[in-house]
């Protein structure tokens, strides 16, 4: 357990007993994210088969995602010390790009002299299970952090409170729970409810685009280039603001799979610059055709620990901002190539169905001659 990391075993993205515990998650409903291994044992040893915990690294987003794949509902046992409350925020940073209002997501503080192994054994499973339950909502959590230390009776420190409050306002996706939790802080600072959405940027085009969710649809099987096309998009979707309008209308107008990308381009334009895949994921997830895009989330999440490292990194990460326009640019390359030729393809299907046909009208003619000159054009940039 406290080998080094390889590129076979990355500490951030395990969860220690994940695997054992995966029928009594289902059963209870809900899994325990505790800060050590023993506490998961002894847990394990007094009933609460449901525990887990992280290899000795703070919780990241990739954990996030492993245990909402597993339950709806999470509740984080921290240590009631100063150490314990860092880990606490840390769990909470990760959190909020994946608070959706079907999840349910928890912070329980145990007593200062106290962990999970040693609560239990001298006030017994009945009182932690009782501290389990009211363990605090993530809603709660957050505004206590953004408040606590705050003069919030002069302007100084409603201005502190309300810079505080942005980035996890931004970071939460455009739901339900994020417009109570800014009722909340507007409640608490005394200030109208637009002005938090003003003062904080809180775009309302990201709400506007989640407000209604449409009746799902049964999963499409994409595969192959259009496959891989739509992951690189949904992967960048900044790309989107970057494209020419043929290309676009060539995604779109694909027989089989344009709503797809119709739903991804639709969702970036919206978004504008604020466009990068956790906010766009969250939307797609609450669109008709979530089944299949749950595929493709879990295709990048599992693609590549590099790529998925710096998908998950906040966009104004020094440390990542060159790493990500390289990406981009690689990308960028390979989308246009994949465009192309599925445009090529595209049109090699209408002039097959042109020529099938015995007769044709003067509308008809002049289409096929222009396919033909269309044709021969991307056969020479594609080199065929």
């Amino acid at each position: 357990l406290n080998s080094p990391e390889t590129p076979l075993f990355n500490k951030g993205s395990e969860l220690y007993g994940l695997f054992e515990a995966r029928l009594a998650i289902r059963e209870q409903r809900y899994v325990l994210v505790v800060e050590g291994y023993m506490d998961v044992v002894a847990l394990a040893q007094l009933g609460f088969q449901n525990a887990v915990a992280t290899l000795g690294t703070a919780c990241t987003p990739i954990h996030v995602q492993k245990l909402m794949r597993q339950t709806d509902t999470v509740i984080f046992s921290f240590d009631g010390d100063s150490a314990g409350r860092r880990a606490a925020r840390r769990a909470l940073d990760a959190c909020l790009p994946h608070a959706a209002d079907n999840r349910t997501i928890r912070f329980l503080f145990l007593p200062q002299e106290h962990d999970p192994d040693s609560f239990v054994r001298e006030f017994g499973a009945e009182a932690f299970s009782q501290q389990v339950e009211r363990a605090m909502p993530l809603s709660q959590f957050m505004l206590n952090e953004v408040l606590v230390d705050k003069e919030l009776d002069q302007p100084e420190g409603r201005a502190r409170a309300l810079f505080d409050a942005k980035p996890l306002l931004q970071a939460l996706p455009a739901n339900a729970l994020r417009a109570q939790i800014m009722h909340m802080f507007a409640d608490r600072l005394d200030v109208p409810f637009e002005e938090v959405a003003a003062l904080c940027e809180v775009d309302a085009r990201i709400a506007q685009a989640a407000r209604q969710a449409p009746a799902r649809k049964d999963r499409h099987l994409v595969t192959g280039i259009e496959r891989k096309a739509l992951r690189n998009l949904v992967m960048h979707p900044r790309l989107v603001l970057q494209f020419e309008e043929e290309a676009e209308k060539a995604l779109i107008g694909l027989t089989r799979h344009g709503e797809l990308f119709e739903e991804v381009t639709t969702h970036a334009r919206a978004l504008g610059g604020a466009a990068e895949f956790q906010l766009l994921s969250d939307l797609l997830r609450n669109g008709a055709n979530a089944p299949t895009f749950e595929e493709i989330f879990r295709e990048i999440l599992d693609y590549d620990e590099n790529v998925r490292d710096l998908l998950m990194k906040n966009r104004e990460d020094g440390s990542a901002v060159e790493e990500r326009r390289e990406q981009e640019r690689l990308v960028s390359e390979e989308l246009a190539a994949a465009i192309l030729k599925m445009r090529y393809d595209a049109c090699c299907e209408r002039l097959d169905a042109l020529s099938r046909q015995s007769r044709h009208t003067p509308e008809e003619l002049a289409e096929l001659m222009s396919l033909n000159q269309t044709r021969a054009e991307m056969k020479r940039q594609l080199g065929l």
